[in-house]
């Protein structure tokens, strides 16, 4: 199954305020906010959401494809994507732009400020999806992550016009589109990614219900932060699927990045969506252990112990049998 990677790509900046956010913010001062957190951490990482997502699909064994925008400093970054198993060939360089940053900071509650710069994103809307799929030998499904929203647009109107299945997750640019936007991006999704927060968001926003939801949507995911996801269908019982034991938490940066990659791996392997969420919440929480997005090791036994100490043997045993 060939799976194309659409989403950000991006260097992390990421530090760490030792105190709480909610400390320093003043009620009735909140429409004139000026505040500086002294951070006592700084580390500088690979990031972006659609090149978190691909290393994950690496790390796993599935070479995914990368569909972006970057600068012309993203050659070291290629060299390690192509390094971890991901096709980097359909990412698009600018002659003008950096590559797009993003810059935040973690409190000791894991709450979480950042700011992103959009750089070389923006060109993500000049690739066309016909010259990724040429170049391959066709796509199976497009994952439309968070990017250059007139990209994001440009994509699903093409997967729709040429008949590729896509799977729809706005995230992080959720909060700048209107009803409308979200409306677009979501009709005829095979798959529709978002947490908690961002699924109440969407259903406002849109004015439609659970129901009207599932009704323009193969399949709804909606994690859950610590209590693992929920996978939802027209007509059928929702699946839900816990999170296993984290050994630390360290950085909640790119969990839900490496959620998608365990998931999306499990549809090209042709798991059950229970399987695949199961792969999505051990991959999630591989990276929740440690600081930075791209930063974890993907070691087969040590992972297949914990999914089998989770989720149980006869679990393991698909997942092995996939895992190459």
């Amino acid at each position: 199954m060939r799976i194309a990677v659409t989403g950000s790509i991006a260097t992390d900046h990421l530090m760490t305020f030792p105190g709480r956010f909610a400390d320093q913010l003043v009620g009735d001062q909140l429409h004139t906010v000026s505040l500086s957190f002294l951070a006592d951490t700084l580390n500088i990482r690979r990031g972006g959401v659609g090149a978190n997502i691909s290393f994950g699909m690496g790390q796993l064994g599935v070479r995914p494809i990368l569909v972006g925008a970057a600068g012309a400093d993203f050659e070291e970054y290629r060299a390690w994507l192509e390094r971890h198993g991901v096709d980097t060939a359909s990412v698009r360089i600018s002659e003008i732009l950096h590559t797009a940053r993003f810059v935040c900071t973690t409190d000791a509650d894991h709450n979480q400020i950042g700011t992103f710069y959009t750089g070389a994103m923006s060109e993500a809307r000049l690739i066309e999806l016909k010259t990724v799929a040429d170049r391959v030998g066709g796509l199976d499904l497009v994952h439309i992550g968070a990017d250059d929203p007139e990209a994001m647009m440009r994509h699903t109107e093409e997967c729709r016009s040429r008949g590729i299945p896509f799977a729809a997750d706005y995230s992080q640019q959720l909060a700048r589109m209107d009803g409308e936007e979200i409306r677009g991006l979501t009709e005829g999704a095979a798959y529709l990614f978002t947490n908690e927060y961002e699924a109440a968001l969407v259903e406002s926003k849109t004015g439609w219900g659970a129901e009207d939801i599932l009704e323009r949507v193969g399949t709804r995911v909606t994690t859950l932060g610590a209590k693992g996801v929920r996978i939802e269908r027209a007509g059928r019982e929702p699946i839900t699927v816990g999170c296993p034991r984290e050994e630390a938490k360290v950085d909640p940066t790119g969990v839900g990045d490496a959620f998608r990659a365990g998931f999306l791996s499990g549809l090209a392997w042709e798991l059950g969506l229970e399987r695949a969420a199961q792969l999505g919440c051990m991959l999630a929480t591989l990276v929740i252990e440690t600081l930075g997005t791209q930063e974890y090791e993907l070691r087969r036994a040590h992972f297949l112990e914990r999914f089998t100490k989770t989720y149980g043997h006869d679990a393991a045993a698909e997942v092995q049998a996939c895992l190459s």
